[in-house]
Formats: structure tokens, sequence, C-alpha cells
């Protein structure tokens, strides 16, 4: 056995062995493999092999069509043949809000280059003559993918690693990892030992075990997952013997299955309710090809409209029913990424479609650990998206929703309910008695919106229409059994009310509680050095004021955004998005110099914060703060600390609303009492609270942008039109990557578009836009009402020559095209005079 290797790669299944052949492709030829049995005796073996290009999550979708392409050019090259069956993919839907999951879908599939062929009923029948289609309003296809055979990839994965000289050892199990003094990793196992500059971890079923290892919460627990294989079918086998072609994989989305033939008969593979999370504690030391019992019972509901669809299925015996485990995250992608917390340790794990994340994965993560980036944007499924939250309670429950949701509708305004409410602040239970209407970001409850008193959403916007088995469009009940949300991917039931909310900000006052921000204390006397050093803006010289920085990557993309505020001598306090805590956060731990002239202490749960916004907010503050407030003594983009009453906070004259405001960042212990006392004081100017949907609305009337949608790692800093924020003639991280993509010509252009849409219907993000003659030219990246303006807007990246305002643009909101025009940056508002008042 080597004993020193550029990189290990621990588990030896497709995902693993992927990843071993694009770090040898990239010109690691010193890389090595370690697998504990055979090769794909994990999950790979058993899995059905289907390879869908589906997926509303930008980053998978863009792993997915590498996959499908690549394994095609890795049977040419290794002349393997790996089983690819290119028979296509055909989803149908049976109900109104399916297709318009569908057709939000096909604008994220057209802006990442998927082909998607919209059929209708009589198509379906033709292609899939097997197929009743009663019922059916229509069907997507993709004509490009279709089903492998995993084993068959997984060894011409390893045959073209070996041959650009990686090497593998097989029935060879790893018993320790532990990273030395110098930096480099021992792996030590039952055959002998051996360093290495990094560890990728792509152990499967086993990742808690492999984390244990090494000291992380590896937030992955495998479902078991079931399909049954029937005998063949004298219809099929006739069509064989007369050379038709294979009819593909079907997939009743509404009824939650999948169908596809195999050797003369059929494969159906359900996701129901009900299935349990399995190897909790990681399988045993023994555990090889390995299979649960089958448990039919859970799958008759499915099992039944299949019939109903193929009554084929119904019409010959069940030969195999296989029970296998597949690894799962609490959302269902998979986590993809540099480990938190540890150097050169990095994570390939929680695939549950891992035979079509397979390629794209291994070649992304291959991407990143050679060149320190990777060329797709994976915030969708960095590690780092989870945090110490999602302890193994919180993993069960998740993880099991994640796979009962596989083909329900995926809402974008959906707020799944497993593992809630986890983390709450203190003024919870107050918003909740004035109707918020809570949803969840990194385990936060966050109040979306608020119903009015008495709120009851109509029965008959209960469900969608149709008795299909995925038909839960809903919240919740409320204790009381009321129903307060319908999601909807156009505008729903809260619209009015979100309105309301915003017409209350922009008149009155409103106060938000955004006290999920993450928030991290800098100090120390090479703190300021430090911060110039690794952001492009210039942090303020002068104590209290307030500036917005951006963390870019070697090539000048955007990685993370602070608002960076000196609260006290060489202390400085940074905020970012709530979201992403543990990614920002790793980054400035693994940036932080060692020398002790740096301390950084994360104090997120020690702080609340607060959001008062609106007209009224000086007159509502000055009944409770003796400090002065006018903008001589208290000018945008600066903060103090002031009392509020007996209480205190650092006021932040900033917000992401783009009115007259501060934020109110205070002990957590004290939230109460400050919330209280803003009511109490705010009652004479009209407070009420608002929630995420209406800050959303008003920040996108402000062209505010966000990660990952208009800042970004695959977008310059420019092309995101972040001038103001870059001082270019300061040395910062990733400057000069910057300004060598600068010098070469932008390829995109932010920009802002309002959108001649119906009454119903507004971008969301990912919508396709063309210029006059239907020729793609960019992408949304987010969208809503803007209820200060009475417009529907979109913000985009588009190519510069259609960026300029007043540029006449299409743009495809759920299968229909409307009118888009640039427009100026910041519509409402844009000279800021209502932020300065």
């Amino acid at each position: 056995m080597k004993t020193h290797a550029r990189a290990v790669v621990i588990g030896g299944g497709v995902v693993g062995v992927s990843t071993l052949y694009h770090l040898a492709k990239k010109g690691w030829d010193d890389v090595v493999l370690i697998e504990r049995k055979e090769l794909t005796s994990g999950s790979t073996w058993h899995a059905a092999g289907l390879l869908p290009l589906f997926n509303m999550s930008y980053s998978v979708g863009q792993i997915h069509k590498y996959s499908v392409r690549f394994y095609q050019e890795l049977q040419q090259e290794t002349g393997m043949n790996v089983g690819f069956s290119q028979v296509s993919n055909i989803r149908l839907a049976r109900t109104k809000d399916r297709w318009d999951e569908y057709m939000y879908y096909a604008g994220i599939a057209e802006t990442i280059g998927v082909k998607v062929n919209v059929l209708t009923p009589e198509q379906v029948k033709e292609i899939w003559p097997l197929c009743e289609t009663d019922g059916l309003l229509g069907a997507i296809q993709h004509p490009d993918d279709g089903y492998i055979q995993p084993a068959d990839l997984t060894q011409a994965l390893a045959k073209g690693a070996r041959d650009r000289g990686a090497t593998i050892y097989r029935n060879t199990t790893v018993t320790a990892i532990e990273q030395q003094p110098d930096g480099l990793w021992k792996v030590t196992t039952d055959k002998g030992e051996i360093t290495a500059e990094h560890i990728v971890s792509c152990t499967g079923n086993f990742a808690r075990k492999t984390g244990e290892m090494v000291g992380i919460n590896i937030p992955v627990i495998p479902v078991e997952h079931q399909y049954i294989v029937t005998e063949p079918h004298p219809a099929i086998l006739e069509r064989k013997a007369k050379g038709l072609p294979e009819m593909g994989v079907l997939r009743e989305s509404d009824s939650a299955w999948y169908m596809r033939e195999e050797n003369g008969g059929l494969i159906l593979g359900p996701y129901e309710h009900g299935a349990p999370v399995c190897y909790v504690n990681g399988p045993s030391d023994e555990s090889e090809y390995e299979l649960f019992q089958e448990e039919l019972d859970r799958l008759m509901p499915h099992i039944e409209t299949a019939i109903a669809r193929v009554p084929a299925f119904g019409e010959v015996g069940i030969k195999k029913v296989y029970n296998g485990a597949i690894a799962y995250t609490p959302d269902g992608n998979p986590i993809v990424g540099p480990a938190p917390g540890l150097s050169n340790f990095w994570l390939n794990e929680g695939h549950s479609f891992g035979i079509t994340a397979a390629g794209g994965a291994g070649w992304q993560l291959a991407e990143w650990i050679v060149d320190g980036e990777p060329t797709v944007d994976m915030m969708g499924v960095d590690p780092r998206r989870f945090g110490p939250y999602a302890t193994e309670g919180y993993l069960i429950a998740k993880n099991e929703e994640a796979y009962a949701n596989v083909f329900t509708m995926h809402y974008p305004d959906e707020e799944r309910e497993a593992a809630r409410p986890l983390k709450t602040t203190p003024v919870y239970e107050r918003l909740k008695k004035l109707g918020a209407v809570f949803g969840s970001v990194y385990g936060w409850e966050r109040a979306n919106w608020f119903a009015p008193e008495g709120y009851d959403l109509p029965k008959d916007q209960l469900g969608v229409g149709a008795d299909v088995l995925t038909n839960h469009n809903h919240s919740s009940p409320e204790e009381d059994g009321r129903i307060l949300e319908r999601w909807s991917f156009r505008r729903s039931n809260y619209f009015e009310h979100i309105g309301n909310e915003v017409t209350n900000v922009s008149k009155n006052v409103g106060v938000l509680d955004m006290s999920a921000f993450a928030k991290m204390e800098v100090s120390g006397p090479g703190a300021r050095a430090w911060l110039e050093s690794i952001f492009a803006n210039a942090i303020p010289k002068k104590r209290g004021r307030i500036a917005l920085c951006h963390m870019l990557t070697v090539h000048g993309g955007v990685r993370a955004e602070f608002t960076v505020y000196e609260w006290a001598p060489n202390r400085f306090y940074l905020v970012s998005a709530g979201a992403y805590e543990a990614h920002d956060h790793d980054y400035l731990r693994k940036l932080a110099p060692t020398d002790g002239s740096v301390r950084l202490q994360q104090i997120t749960q020690r702080l609340g914060v607060l959001v008062l916004a609106g007209p009224k907010s000086r007159d509502l503050l000055k009944k409770l703060t003796r400090t002065s407030l006018e903008n001589k003594d208290f000018p945008w983009l600066s903060g103090k600390e002031i009392s509020i009453g007996v209480a205190s906070a650092h006021a932040l004259r900033v917000n992401f609303v783009g009115e007259l405001g501060w934020e109110l960042h205070h002990p957590i212990e004290m939230q109460n009492y400050i919330f209280d006392q803003l009511m109490e004081a705010g009652a004479e100017f009209g407070i009420k609270p608002f929630g995420i949907r209406a800050m959303l609305s008003m920040s996108v009337e402000k062209s505010y942008r966000l990660i990952p949608r208009e800042m970004s790692i695959e977008y310059n800093a420019y092309e995101s039109a972040l001038d103001r924020f870059i001082k270019p003639e300061k040395e910062f991280l990733g400057r000069d990557g910057l300004l060598a993509y600068k010098d070469k010509g932008l390829k995109w252009n932010f920009a802002t578009l309002v959108v001649e849409t119906g009454n119903d219907v507004d971008a969301r993000g990912s919508e396709a836009i063309y210029n006059e003659a239907g020729e793609l030219v960019g992408r949304a990246t987010n969208g809503t009402f803007g209820f200060r303006i009475n417009r529907s807007l979109a913000l985009a990246m588009l190519r510069p020559d259609y960026a300029k305002e007043g540029t006449k643009l299409k743009i495809k909101i759920l299968g229909t095209t409307y009118n888009a025009t640039v427009v100026g940056e910041s519509p409402f508002d844009p000279d800021n005079a209502v932020l300065r008042a």
C-alpha cells in the first residue's frame, strides 16, 4: 500500500469513483481510493440507475446536466459499455399546479441548457402506448436522459481513473483519520497507513461514522427506498420482438412514482409517506450488498395508481422487491464541498440521486480541490448550509420528510413543517399572537407575513383540485384549526396582506424581527488590516460608520456579503445573511491569521435584531431615547449605541427595505422589553409588524442584490454592478482575478426590469429572458410585485448589449411570454431621498 498520496478518496460507490476519476483528469495522478469491501457494494449496486435531469435547484441541475453528457463521453474514452439507455423521461401532469411547476422548471432548464419538450396526452400515448391518458393535462419530456447500469458505470469510472494514474484499494477498511501538525492527513487502515494533503469523504451510508472520526456532524442519514420489478409482460416482449423503441422512463409525479422497462417487465419506484430512516448509527462493519425486508403495504396507494395509469403493471407477477438504503439530507440535495472547520477535508455525501449526480459532483469537487473554486455556483449543495442545529433527531424528522416529498409540488413559497419550531426568538409568541405566519431559515423561525385576526383560508383553496396523492398545497392548521396559507407558483392568498404591510411601512412605521442574521465580532490589533485584506470595499476609518463589504473568490466572483461596523476600538461587528452563517463564518475562520492578532467570536445567539422602518420611525424612536436622531447627528450608514427606555441597543441606520429606519441590535434577553416599548410608543404612529415577504418585495424595488441570486461565484463582482463597493486601488482577496476578468470584457450585466404581467403572476427567479427576435439573452434572478410603485419587477443577469435602460425584452413566466423593459436601478426612490430623510 502507498504511504503518501496527494488526495485520498474514501468510499468506492459511484460517487467516490467519479471523484477519483475527476481528480485524475485534472492532472492529479497521485490519488488513491480506499473501499472497505467491493466497489458499488453500498447503495450503488441496488440503485435503479435513473438519470433525471429534472431538478428545481440551479446547482443540482447543472450537476445532472454534466453527468448525462459525461457518461456518454466516458464510454467512448474507456471503451467500456456503461449501459446508458437514452430512452427519454416523461413527467405526467394531472393538475394545474403541477403544470405550473413544470413550466417554472422549463425556465430553469432553458437557462442552463437542458432540452425539454412539452407533450400533449396524445403524444404521451404515442410514446407510451401502455399508458392510459385519461385525466392528463399534458407532460414534459427530457429527450436526452433515461437510465444507466450503475455497476457498469462505476467500473468504467474506475478504469478511466486507473488509466490516468489513480490507485484503488478494495477490501481495505479505514479505521482512523487524523490531521497531523504539519497539516497532512493520516489515514489508518487495516492494511497500513497513508498520508495525504486532501481527504474526500464519499462514504454514503457510513457518512456519520466518517464524520465522527474527524469530529464533525455530517447531516446525512439514509432512508429506506423500495422498488418493484415485475415478470416480463407479453406486450413489452412483443414490442421488443418487433424492434420498437423502449418506452422510456415514465413519472406520474401526482402519484409519486416512476416506472420503466426492465428485461421485458417493468420497474415501479414509489416515494411513499412513512418510509423510515435506517442506519442511524451506521451500517454494521460487515454490511455489504445489504437489503431490508420489503414492506409492500406502505406502497399500496402507489401500486393502485400505477395499475390505473398502466394496467399492464397489474397483469404480471412480482419478480423482486428491492428495499435498500439511500442517503438523504434535510432538504434532499447532496452535500458537496469543504467540511466546516477542517482544512483540506472535503465532503461528497448525501446523494439521494447518486447515479445522476455522481459525474457532476465529482467534476465540481475536483475543480474546487485542484483550482480552489468550483466553476458552478454550489451554494445549493454546500455542506455549510446546515448548522449545529441539524442534530440526529432533526435529521431523522427532516430526512424522512424530504423522502416523502420527492414528488410533491416544490412550491417556491412552501414551508415544510417537520422539526419546527426549533430556534425561536423571544418575540416569537408575541408575533404569533399578532398573526405571524412563519417560515424557517437555518433552523430559525421568521415571520413571513401577518394574517388578519380571525383569518381562515377558504376551504375551496385547499388541495389542488384533483384526487391525487400529492395533493398538499397549504400550511399546517393552527391550534384552532384555521389554515392561513396556500402555496402556489402564482400570487396566492397572502398577496394582498403583504401589500398592506408594505403600505403601512411606507406611510407609517413597521417592525420586523431579523434576529436570524449571522453575527460575528472580529477584534484584536490586526483586525482592521485583516478585514481590509479580505474585503473589496474599504473599512470605514471613522468609528461608527457602516460599510457593505464583499468577500470575493480568487476569480472575482462574490462569495459572501457583510455589513461591517466598528462598534468599539479594534472591535468590528460583522453581520451577514442568516441562511449562510456556517458558510460565511467558516470562510472567516479559515482566512484568519493564526498569530493571535485577530480574534473571532460568533455572537449570533447573543444579539437580537429588530428593524424599525418607515417615515415615522424617527418620531417613534425619539420617544424612547435621548440620542439625537437628526441627520446631522445620525446620518445614513452610521451606527451608535443608544438607550431604548431602560434597555440598550446598537442602532444601525441601514435596512433592506429602502425606507427611513434603523436596525436595533440588542442583547437578546432585552428583546421582549424593547419590542413592547416600540409597540406602545408606536401606537400613535400606526406601527404594525411586517414580515420577510414584504421586506423582499421592497428590496427588489430598490434593486438590492442577494447571494446566491444576483451575487454569485459565477458572476464577476462588476457584472453584479457592485462597482461602488469595490476599491481596486487597495490590495484585497480576489483583486487580481477581478480586474483581469473585467479587462477581458464582462459577459453579463445586472439589470432591473419592469414586467407587463397579468394579475396573477410575477417572476420568482430562473425565468428565461429573450430579445425581440426570441434569442435567449439572460435569466431572471429574482422577482416580485412592487407595491410602492405598483409594478411587477424582475432582477436579472443579461448580456451587456441588452442591459441598457429602455431595452425592450421578453420574459417567460410559467410558460407564457410577457413584455419587459429594462429600467434604471432602484425604481423606487432612485436618489435614496427616503432613506436619507
